[in-house]
């Protein structure tokens, strides 16, 4: 089997400040994969390379297109980088209005990114749309109201269904239950872990809370000063963490 996304000695640097430096890892089908450290560890910076929103200094981003096979991202053209974010790429944003049309409603959020690959029937766009926001737990009867009239809670659930919609193969999230109530991030990564296991997703996670990766994240990476600093399983990284900085992540001594 081919990993999905292969990362190559993924570097980044602010001046002499260094965002992320020498991160490697492949990502196999169906594999979800966390990012933690505590503000300023580089995890965000490393999501935006990965994902094409910010330009690496140096490194790899190799990912198994289902044309031509294993491909450099960061040696695609715009058009090309573009497309893969229609299709094979999605990415959930933290804050729910940085990701969705608020001046669009929730059918038309949805249906967008269903008429960016090709789909041009306008009755089975909205049954595409409703049948989603259903899977979201978002009712039918919403399906004309605009973004701006739901709670941050219901906003994130439609981020979700515009985002997977189209049946992507990698999705990154940045902090995808981050300044949500506990209760409503419970509610969250109820879902998230369903559409995942059912849809069988590959994603990479970016997060402070340990408690989101224990819940859906195969493997961790630790990060610290912009270089991972511990990785593996993340029972086995969690319960039974090897570096300092684990330990301390782990106890809650850093407020991360």
């Amino acid at each position: 089997m081919t990993a999905l996304l292969q990362v190559r000695d993924l570097a980044r640097f602010y001046g002499a400040r260094r965002g992320c430096e020498g991160v490697s890892f492949d990502l196999w089908p169906g594999e979800v994969m966390g990012i933690v450290g505590e503000s300023g560890s580089g995890k965000s910076t490393l999501l935006s390379c990965l994902a094409g929103q910010m330009a690496p200094d140096r490194g790899e981003v190799i990912f198994d297109t289902r044309g031509d096979g294993p491909r450099d991202t960061l040696k695609m053209s715009e058009p090309e980088r573009r497309m893969l974010m229609r299709t094979d790429w999605a990415f959930v944003h933290q804050h729910a209005r940085d990701g969705l049309r608020m001046g669009v409603s929730a059918g038309g959020n949805v249906g967008e990114r269903l008429m960016a690959v090709g789909a041009r029937r306008y009755g089975d766009i909205r049954n595409r749309a409703i049948d989603w926001l259903g899977r979201v737990e978002i009712a039918a009867d919403r399906v004309d109201d605009r973004p701006g009239a739901f709670s941050g809670g219901m906003q994130q659930r439609l981020q979700i269904a515009r985002n997977l919609v189209t049946g992507p193969r990698l999705v990154f999230m940045d902090e995808p239950t981050g300044g949500l109530d506990v209760s409503v991030q419970a509610r969250l990564l109820d879902l998230l872990r369903g559409l995942v296991r059912e849809m069988g997703l590959s994603a990479i996670i970016v997060t402070h809370d340990l408690a989101v990766v224990r819940l859906l994240a195969d493997r961790l990476m630790v990060m610290k000063d912009g270089r991972v600093v511990e990785a593996g399983l993340t029972d086995q990284v969690l319960d039974d963490p090897q570096h300092g900085y684990t330990q301390l992540l782990v106890s809650s001594v850093l407020q991360v």
